[in-house]
């Protein structure tokens, strides 16, 4: 993928780690729109992580001045790019420094050894991998239940952006980078990052905001994930599956396009 990005502003990158800290640097990649609260929660984390990253970059896709003074505030690289999660994702990537690329959305809640971990799996000569799946609040049986279901397929198959995934930049590059289509973006990256080496998951767990299913209802939301799901795997084309998608998001602006968070059993 090669296309251009709109770069509205960017802000000094702040190396956040020691000047003498040694092994591979990592950039934070986190796509948004309209969701500057979350936004503001998941940076102030990343600064409090064990070995902070060298580099953030917030992706933008609603040209908001609001989310252009947070990233500022935060000292991270601010880009502007056209809404649509894949397309934002991989324009923070082409805009990024880092050895290591790790992609978050607003609403994620990371280990606080989260960096330790993917350093570490970048100097096992890993393609990258992933975080175990957590649901953030109170916790509930079918929380629970569904969480384990959704890290037993993404073993088997296919995980999802919302569990943090990280790729070293050479394998991503060579990979082609994330799909600019309304959904399974990740799909095919993924794939390609498995054939090139480990992509393994993490033992740490990463925390996602269930509040799309508590707005939509558990069941209905886990049934239309699948339903879009294997709707994908039968080979209906991802822009004909956003339509069929999108009057379940239609009310949520903090999604970004038509891409709902994929990730149930």
């Amino acid at each position: 993928m090669g296309a251009a990005t709109n770069i509205f502003e960017i802000t000094r990158p702040l190396r956040l780690r020691r000047g003498d800290a040694v092994g591979p640097s990592v950039s934070v990649i986190i796509p948004v729109v309209a969701d500057n609260e979350a936004l503001a929660r998941l940076l102030n984390s990343l600064h409090q992580l064990e070995g902070p990253p060298d580099e953030i970059v917030v992706v933008d896709g609603g040209a908001s001045s609001s989310c252009r003074s947070l990233a500022r505030r935060f000292s991270c690289v601010y880009v502007n790019a056209r809404r649509g999660r894949g397309h934002q994702l991989h324009a923070g990537a082409l805009r990024a420094s880092g050895d290591i690329l790790w992609f978050l959305h607003a609403d994620a809640t990371p280990p606080d050894n989260a960096l330790a971990l993917i350093r570490a799996q970048h100097t096992a000569s890993s393609a990258g991998g992933y975080f175990a799946f957590r649901f953030t609040g109170t916790g509930t049986w079918y929380k629970t239940a569904l969480a384990r279901l959704i890290n037993l397929r993404a073993r088997f198959g296919t995980p999802y952006g919302d569990q943090g995934l990280f790729v070293a930049r050479s394998a991503y590059d060579a990979a082609g980078g994330f799909a600019d289509v309304p959904l399974f973006e990740e799909v095919r990256l993924v794939r390609t990052l498995r054939r090139q080496g480990s992509f393994a998951c993490m033992p740490a767990e990463i925390g996602v905001s269930p509040r799309r299913w508590e707005r939509d209802g558990w069941i209905r939301r886990t049934l239309a994930n699948r339903l879009l799901a294997l709707g994908y795997a039968l080979g209906i084309p991802p822009h004909r599956l956003a339509r069929r998608y999108q009057p379940l998001n239609a009310t949520d602006e903090t999604d970004i396009g038509p891409a709902p968070p994929r990730n149930d059993a």
